[in-house]
Order: structure tokens, then sequence, then C-alpha cells
């Protein structure tokens, strides 16, 4: 089942994708896809409904990120041996936290906005996590029990707001727009293999980024294992699982976003993603 909102920003709709690709609303059904509808005894029954009797929506409408009230984003660092080999960062023996802000949620096909004064915008094409149900010390064997689905999260990064201003990751990581995700939620039935996905990103048609999540060093189950350790993983936080070689950061000289470029990316099984990008205007 592929879950998603459609709709103008803060009025999305919630939806599903039908076998044919079309979306169908089910804004008589739910009020929304939030915590409430997260957790294994709802998504099973909206899996029963009929589909063919749902309304279709025509045309192309916005896809808003497909979860809505998340409570967290939670980020893993340097989770793929290669990345971390080509921005000269040490290999973790535990997974590398950190945070993104809510605020830096947006659709999956939204314009990206490089925040003022920004020299250093980057790409990351994640494999996100989508909680649903509160986890807390969870057994890395019953860590598939508590996952609602799986999405696609760009963590776009600001690299000097990262990297070279005191503090932690989240500087660079928070901006509004850097967190694009979706553009559905696909439930685990329809992910037998989350460990063997082929991930991809393109800037302006050129290929930059093509791995797959066996590449992790740490998977998902490992990470919800160690995240729920830390704290506790409520219905609807997100986990985006870090990311492959390709980022502009790795390259020599290093390549970076600037207004105009163009990204398009994907997971297999889970959907594309496409995102404009633009300068920070006048609080826009």
């Amino acid at each position: 089942m592929k879950l998603l909102r459609f709709g103008p920003k803060g009025q999305e709709k919630p939806g599903l994708l039908d076998e044919n690709g079309r979306i169908r609303d089910l804004s008589d059904k739910i009020n929304d896809i939030d915590a409430d509808i997260l957790s294994p005894d709802r998504l099973a029954a909206l899996a029963k409904l009929d589909t063919g009797t749902l309304p279709v929506i025509d045309g192309n409408p916005r896809l808003g990120p497909p979860v809505a009230g998340v409570g967290k984003i939670i980020a893993v660092g340097i989770n793929y041996a290669d990345h971390g080999k080509e921005t000269n960062f040490k290999i973790p023996d535990d997974p590398i936290l950190f945070s993104k802000a809510i605020t830096s949620l947006s659709g999956p096909n939204d314009t990206v906005v490089l925040p003022k004064g920004s020299k250093k915008g980057d790409w990351e094409v994640e494999l996100a996590v989508i909680i649903g149900r509160r986890a807390q010390y969870v057994e890395q064997a019953d860590a598939p029990g508590v996952i609602a689905g799986y999405s696609i999260m760009n963590d776009v990064s600001e690299r000097e707001f990262q990297l070279e201003r005191d503090g932690q990751w989240v500087k660079g990581k928070s901006f509004d727009t850097f967190a694009p995700l979706g553009p559905w939620l696909v439930t685990p039935d329809e992910v037998l293999k989350p460990q063997n996905l082929n991930v991809w990103l393109e800037v302006n048609g050129e290929r930059r980024q093509d791995g797959n999540t066996s590449m992790m060093i740490f998977g998902v189950t490992q990470l919800i294992a160690s995240i729920s350790s830390y704290m506790t993983l409520m219905p609807g936080d997100v986990i985006a699982t870090g990311t492959p070689p390709g980022v502009g950061l790795g390259f020599d000289p290093p390549i970076f976003l600037k207004p105009g470029d163009e990204m398009r990316l994907g997971i297999e099984g889970l959907g594309e993603q496409r995102q404009q990008v633009k300068a920070w205007e006048n609080g826009k």
C-alpha cells in the first residue's frame, strides 16, 4: 500500500496510490495520515478497503510529506563506508545520530531553497523509515514490528553551516525545505528486502549518487534498536538512514548546488522526487 498526502501546503488531504498509479482520495475514511493511522491495526484496516470505490483525483496535484504531525527527524551520518571515505570521516563503530528540524520538512517535489548566505548546498538521497508505534529499547529482532513504512528523503545540507561553524550538524541540516519526504509511504509488505534497494540521485541530469542499501554499515533494524536505546521513538517519527557516496562535498574539487539546479532522485520501489533549487529571497 502506498499512502500519500496531496494538495496545497498546509491543506493536504490523505490519499493512496492505486495499482494503476492513480491517486485515490481517503478523506471520507480518515482525517489524515498521522500517528493515529500508522499502527499495524489501522494500516491493516486501510489495506482492506476496496480502492475501486474511492474517488479518483485527476491531474497532478502537489504532494506533501506522506505523514502529518511528524514529531522528530533523526538522521544517521556516515552510514555508507564509501561516503565516509569521500568526505574524510572515520567509519563509525556506533551510529552517528543528528536531528533535522521539523520545519525542514517539505513535499517531494517542492522547491529547495538555499539559505541566506549559502555557499555549499549539497544533496543526499536516503532511505527513510517511518515509525508506526511507540518504541523504546527495541531488540533488533523485534524492530520490523515498529515500522509503518518506508519513504525517500533528500537530506539537503549546507556544508559550511554544518562543518565550518561551531556546534553540531543540525545547523547545516535544518533550513526550511531541507527535508523533502515522499512521494509516498510504502508499507512493509511491499518492501520485502529493505537492505537491497537501489538508491540514486541526479543533478541536472547527471548521475551523482548510485548505491544500494546493502552498502549500509548499520541496517534498518540495527538503527532502530540503537536509536530506541537513546530516545523513545513515537508513531510518525522519521529516521533518515544515511546516504551512499557521490555527494557534492566528495568531489575534487567539490560541487555544490546553485540556484537553477534540478535534483532528481529515487529508491527502487519507493518512487522518485524532483526538486528545483532557488536562492532565499525575502523570507521565501
